[in-house]
């Protein structure tokens, strides 16, 4: 399979995933500001959205959408710890977190990456993606991840997301909860080897 990716972007989360299930895989980077994928092809003729990550299968087929990917990798690597088996509760408490992460979380940060929108704006913005991430900190509790004692797709995604924080000014460093939850996830090989891959960590 083949992932094409954005250093630290939300490809983080399958990237992640691919490394936790030693699934065999090639990482293509792709420049999302000039819309170059490497080695110089038109991004727009991989994914006409224009966006990361892309999942390119053995046949050819393409998958878009970071939560779909995720659970497409966990489901064909038979991983029922990172996505529990279809029609249990477990699975759809996964699923759970990964819609309110998708569409409360990441979508939030996308005002606050926009370079046109004025301080006070960002001000507003900030103050109600901070109140979520409160939420998700005080749900977390003393849980090891989302669901419980399990590592599943939802943790590599609050993972990443999370760590945008530290790019748009927002200060989460009081959430404790949240604050040992990504020092737990950022301790995990898999975690650590994507890091790696992608330019954000030390080997």
């Amino acid at each position: 399979m083949k992932l094409y990716y954005s250093p630290g972007a939300c490809s983080l989360v399958p990237h992640i995933l691919l490394r936790e299930t030693a699934l065999p895989h090639t990482l293509v980077k792709v420049d999302l500001g000039k819309h170059v994928a490497q080695p110089g092809l038109d991004y727009y003729d991989i994914n006409p959205k224009g966006s990361v990550p892309v999942l390119e299968l053995d046949d050819g087929q393409r998958l878009t959408e970071g939560p779909i990917i995720a659970q497409f990798i966990a489901d064909h690597a038979q991983r029922e710890d990172l996505m529990p088996a279809p029609r249990s509760m477990a699975r759809y408490r996964v699923m759970e977190w990964q819609n309110y992460i998708t569409s409360e979380l990441h979508k939030s940060f996308s005002p606050l990456f926009n370079r046109a929108l004025d301080a006070a704006a960002k001000e507003v913005f900030q103050a109600s993606l901070r109140k979520k991430f409160a939420w998700v900190s005080a749900q977390l509790g003393d849980r090891p991840y989302l669901t419980g004692a399990s590592f599943t797709a939802a943790d590599a995604y609050l993972f990443t997301v999370a760590g945008w924080s530290k790019l748009v000014g927002l200060d989460l460093s009081d959430l404790a909860p949240l604050q040992a939850f990504l020092q737990r996830v950022a301790a995990r090989d898999a975690v650590r080897q994507a890091l790696v891959a992608e330019g954000l960590a030390q080997a």
